[in-house]
């Protein structure tokens, strides 16, 4: 394990949370989008909000002819914070989307992104303005297939409950430890990080068959 890293995190341990996971709820298929383009919309929208939110943001978009780097990057600030109000603080996200939509339009085609190497591409994102580390791997993982594991904070909630972190730790110390203890498999980080939000919204009813307990059972 490299030097600093939790020793509880161990790739033994992790992979029997994933397992855990995988037989109280199964394959997630996630993230629910059409194109990387809408996957990149929706991991900007999605900062602190409900999924069902951003839903019915990047609906209002499609029905309007919006879902588009031309079109958001064009269109007036205020007409896209409106569009994207369900979303919630939606002229912070709209100006954020913007920047994002004026980043994409400077590299000609989203196809020509497939040529940056992993951490080219995630430095390029964290240099725009509003787009932050758990977004920015957001967008590598999903949008890109690229093998970078997402820490928000149900990935926090989930392990501190565990024992396996204090749940304080900078997002870089904890991205770099799951990636040490795990291979680089971008369909393992994909469905991983799928699973955890499906665990965080499951409710506990404390009784023996209930899912979340199992999921969180002490490990022996």
């Amino acid at each position: 394990m490299a030097s600093g890293i939790p020793e509880q995190l161990n790739r033994d341990i992790l992979l029997e949370i994933y397992q855990r996971m995988m037989d109280a709820y199964g394959p997630q298929d996630w993230w629910p989008a059409d194109t990387p383009f809408e996957v990149m919309v929706g991991a900007v929208l999605t900062q602190n909000t409900a999924w069902l939110n951003v839903e019915k943001a990047i609906d209002n978009l499609k029905q309007n002819d919006s879902l588009s780097v031309d079109a958001i990057t064009n269109m007036s600030q205020a007409r896209l914070a409106n569009l994207i109000r369900p979303s919630g603080y939606f002229n912070v996200k709209a100006r954020r989307l913007q920047n994002l939509c004026r980043w994409l339009d400077s590299m000609d085609t989203i196809n020509s992104l497939a040529g940056l190497d992993t951490e080219q591409f995630r430095s390029q994102l964290l240099s725009i303005n509003g787009i932050g580390p758990e977004t920015a791997d957001d967008i590598l993982l999903y949008a890109f297939n690229r093998p970078v594991f997402v820490i928000d904070a149900y990935t926090r909630r989930l392990f501190t409950k565990l024992g396996l972190i204090n749940g304080k730790e900078p997002y870089e110390f904890l991205r770099y430890g799951f990636e040490s203890c795990l291979d680089p498999d971008e369909s393992l980080y994909n469905e991983y990080h799928a699973l955890i939000v499906r665990h965080a919204k499951q409710k506990c009813i404390g009784a023996d068959e209930c899912i979340h307990c199992l999921v969180e059972r002490p490990f022996h």
